[in-house]
């Protein structure tokens, strides 16, 4: 008998990085990365899993700006080329490490794993990964999700309440026009949530959010349940659910999570910073530095040491299914305790950051292959299961209203407002106000003035991306993240300013246009709203 049930959440998202203006934009790199390691293997997975008939269910979050680009056309002709480039590499490799055979090994894993990566993407989905999750969503056992529309952190850009509906209501249509299908859920960026903004997203008929382990547990009245039954907003239909601590932690974890072991993939060492010059400089940034390739072969070997042993696949292959093991284990103690002292089955949510699952951790799709297939057939504790599934089986839910919270460090709002990004939410409320300002001025405008309009929503919008003042935190790419702020900022002033003056630039507008081309059905007046 089924005692309670596992709600696995995957967020997969990029920030908006297409570069038309060059050939060889590193930041686009992310993109590539994500797609040859987390999003085509975790697509392979789950339809191995459909194939074998498994009775499985996840919850996938697809963010607006990673849909955007899963469907732009010089970022899929952009795609292709890295790919070929990197069966260039690996026949390469496959010579070099000739007089290794373990290395040799090696290499020939990786030019199977690439040659796969490119059926599935060329010939299987024709280039169209979209697809492959209509797909999946169709078969009933993957639900999909959405974000806002840029992943704005929207409590502290939710000084302007325009600024949130144009996020949640955009999302909304951008979702309908790429899945085609009834959007249910919605993934707060960051889990970042405030009081009212389940008023919005009610508006927009989202049916439940996340939120991390304090906003629920501090909830008011307190939940009776903690964090193992979702509650609904006072007022509204929409329920919320928490993050479950313990589950985040055996897979988050720096010192504690699995993918810390030592058999498993070493991510920071790389044939782009091993070898030399010569040889990899035509795989590498054509500027003149090094990147990673994705040709890694040692393994983590010690946390705290330099001295790396060469990766053994079958010892990681091992540790994956001995951890998804540990991992359902884990589980059904947890929830045989929690069922007997709930009057209903409770639910572990337990979300990750998908990009984890492959890129971070090599073997991840390869640890939530053995989970799923564990939980079918070695146990009968627990289900997994989707939010709307559970909301449809205990539609009857305590009303409670969540703590203000995140899941960034601290909890709360430190890490996209500090010393080091705080400058710019000034810019963005104003930015904000003056197009809300237009927007209304405006209600009925046509041809080249509504292009205007509509490209100076694209500026504000991809300015408000948490990922520019994450950046900024932790100080990785600090240069292209101020970049990428200012930009958006100043292409919206120079058109706002434009527009006012009913002087507008076509050569100046075409060009942001070919730069900033994101949601090309973009309605200005969502921020009349």
């Amino acid at each position: 008998m089924t005692k309670g049930y596992l709600c696995l959440v995957l967020h997969a998202h990029l920030p908006y990085v297409r570069h038309p203006e060059t050939k060889a934009a590193l930041e686009e790199r992310w993109l590539y990365e994500a797609l040859t390691e987390t999003y085509i293997p975790l697509i392979r997975v789950l339809n191995g899993l459909l194939r074998d008939n498994i009775d499985f269910d996840l919850t996938i979050s697809l963010s607006p700006t990673l849909m955007e680009m899963l469907k732009d056309p010089l970022l899929i002709e952009r795609y292709l080329a890295h790919l070929h480039k990197s069966l260039v590499l690996a026949d390469r490799e496959l010579d070099r490490t000739a007089g290794d055979p373990h290395f040799h090994y090696l290499a020939r894993v990786y030019q199977e794993h690439l040659k796969g990566i490119y059926h599935t993407f060329h010939v299987t989905y024709r280039d169209n990964l979209l697809q492959a999750f209509r797909r999946l969503m169709a078969s009933g056992r993957v639900e999909l999700i959405t974000c806002s529309a840029t992943h704005g952190y929207l409590p502290l850009i939710g000084i302007r309440s325009e600024a949130v509906e144009a996020q949640v209501a955009l999302a909304v249509e951008t979702f309908h026009t790429h899945i085609g299908r009834p959007l249910q859920g919605m993934w707060l960026p960051e889990c970042g949530y405030y009081h009212g903004l389940e008023r919005v997203l009610a508006k927009y008929g989202i049916n439940y959010f996340f939120t991390d382990t304090h906003g629920l547990l501090f909830g008011e009245p307190r939940p009776r349940y903690g964090i193992y039954a979702p509650i609904r907003c006072p007022g509204t239909q929409v329920a919320v659910f928490g993050r479950d601590v313990e589950s985040s932690l055996q897979v988050w974890s720096a010192d504690e999570g699995y993918p810390g072991d030592p058999d498993y993939r070493e991510f920071y060492r790389d044939i782009g910073y091993d070898l030399e010059w010569d040889y990899i400089k035509d795989f590498v940034h054509p500027d003149g530095f090094r990147v990673d390739t994705g040709f890694k072969y040692y393994r983590i070997t010690g946390r705290r040491t330099n001295h790396k042993e060469p990766y053994q696949p079958d010892w990681a292959r091992s540790k994956a299914a001995i951890h998804a093991g540990n991992f359902m284990f884990n589980r059904e103690k947890q929830i045989e305790f929690l069922a007997a002292h709930m009057d209903r089955p409770p639910i572990v949510v337990a979300p990750y950051d998908a990009e984890l699952f492959g890129h971070w951790w090599f073997e991840g799709p390869m640890w939530l292959d053995f989970l799923f297939r564990k939980i079918h057939f070695d146990q009968d504790t627990f289900k997994t299961i989707t939010p709307s599934q559970y909301l449809k089986k205990y539609p009857r839910i305590q009303p409670s209203t969540p703590c203000p919270s995140s899941w960034g460090a601290e909890g709360y709002n430190d890490v996209w407002l500090e010393g080091s990004n705080d400058w710019i939410y000034r810019h963005l409320h104003q930015a904000s106000k003056d197009l809300a300002m237009l927007a209304r001025n405006n209600p009925n405008a046509g041809g080249v003035l509504r292009e205007a309009l509509n490209q100076a929503a694209r500026e504000v919008l991809l300015a408000e991306s948490s990922d520019w003042a994450f950046i900024m935190k932790t100080g990785t790419m600090v240069e292209y993240a101020c970049r990428r702020t200012v930009n958006h900022l100043g292409r919206f002033r120079h058109l706002y300013t434009s527009i006012a003056k009913g002087n507008i630039h076509p050569a100046y507008l075409k060009d942001v246009q070919e730069k900033d081309n994101i949601f090309p059905d973009l309605d200005y007046r969502i921020y009349a709203k």
